[in-house]
């Protein structure tokens, strides 16, 4: 019954983001114009670094991104991926004290 469920009726097969799931996921939705960036460890081997929409204050809704290990590149690259009508929503961004997440803050356009 569990493989039955696994394979055929879960639609984890047909699922859009399984093919970079284990790297990274994305639900731009949930932006707000003041986001937070964080890392976690999962477990002992697993750095996530997570974005977050600090309205939704931990509730559904909260998750903007999910990018596996901590380097800015990747997570800027995956928040690129958000549409830039969603992404000019973000008035500010708040972050620990981790130098390498610096780069990651938006750039402002000049008027």
């Amino acid at each position: 019954m569990e493989e039955w469920y696994r394979v055929h009726l879960s639609g984890f097969y047909d699922w859009s983001e399984r093919l970079h799931a284990d790297k990274w996921l994305l639900f731009e939705q949930n932006i707000g114009p003041y986001l937070s960036i964080d890392e976690t460890a999962l477990s002992e081997d697993e750095l996530y670094t997570i974005v977050t929409n600090k309205a939704a204050k931990g509730k559904k809704g909260a998750i903007v991104a999910i990018v596996r290990g901590t380097k800015a590149e990747d997570v800027i690259a995956v928040l690129l991926k958000i549409k830039e009508r969603f992404r000019r929503k973000v008035k500010e961004v708040t972050l620990d004290m981790a130098a390498n997440m610096t780069s990651v803050r938006p750039k402002r356009r000049s008027l």
